[in-house]
Formats: structure tokens, sequence, C-alpha cells
């Protein structure tokens, strides 16, 4: 991976940089290259992006406020194809929906199928996790922050 992704995968749970890497391997077996686009996100990060196409100018591009996104806690990273140093959006390109396929088969959690706002550069832990955070999660990092939430979650490092 390219050192912007890699330092941004050094900021996520272990298990997820792995999973990101292995994935990233596997496509790159079929000239695939991905980067990560975001990793871990402040709740502040997070509200400026959640005001995107709301209270501020833009697109809306989240459903999820501060507190609300496993990005919060170092759980999710967005990804996304690139060609000759420049991503590819359509998620109508083929390149996508192997994306997602590797994903899942890694172990990870695609957010291309959620029902009412679909997240195709989303990719998050699976396990024990409920699919978005919820008050006992945002509990723990209150007390812990991340190391709190990753323990609680029993994906200790």
């Amino acid at each position: 991976m390219d050192p912007i992704s890699e330092a941004r995968l050094g900021e996520v749970h272990p298990a997820l940089a792995e999973k990101i890497r292995s994935m990233a391997e596997m496509l790159a077996l079929e000239n695939i290259t991905i980067k990560v686009t975001q990793g871990l996100r402040t709740w502040d990060q997070q509200a400026v992006l959640y005001a995107q196409g709301r209270t501020a100018p833009g697109n809306i591009v989240t459903n999820a406020g501060p507190g609300t996104s496993w990005h919060n806690y170092g759980l999710a990273v967005d990804v996304a194809p690139f060609d000759d140093g420049i991503p590819d959006w359509n998620v109508s390109h083929p390149a996508w929906k192997r994306i997602v396929s590797v994903g899942e088969s890694v172990g990870l959690v695609s957010g291309s199928a959620w029902r009412t706002f679909p997240d195709w550069p989303h990719f998050q832990l699976t396990g024990q996790l409920p699919v978005n955070p919820d008050d006992a999660v945002r509990a723990a990092y209150a007390t812990g922050g991340k190391d709190a939430v990753w323990s609680d979650s029993g994906l200790d490092t």
C-alpha cells in the first residue's frame, strides 16, 4: 500500500489494517489498485462531514453523526480503486464489485449493501460489533477512548 494508506492504517485497529492489506494484495493480483481514502475520524471531523449537504454546502456524504460511525473508533476505513493516481468513484465500474467481494471474503462488512445509504467505499470489522456504534460503545469511548472500545468489543490488540 502507498505511504498515505499505510499512515491511515496505522491509526485503525490492527486486525482491520491487516484485512485491508490482504484485500489490497489480492486485488493487486487482478491489477486493481486500492488506496485508503479515510480511516480514523475524530468526532469533530465526523460533525463536519455530517453537516455537508445539510447545514454546509455540498452533497450529503454520510448519515452518521459524531459518535455513530465506526470510523470514530478506528474500526472502519474507506477505500477506492485508483488508476494512474486518480480515484474512480463510479461504483458501476467492475472494480467496485471485486473490491466488495474480496473485502467480504477476508471477513469485512461492506457498506455497499446498506439499504438506506449504500456506502461502497466503506469497510468495517465484523464479529461482536453492532452494525452501528450504540450507547455502550460511546460510553466505553468516553471512559477510555478507542482502546476501551476495542477491548469491550473483544477486539484487543
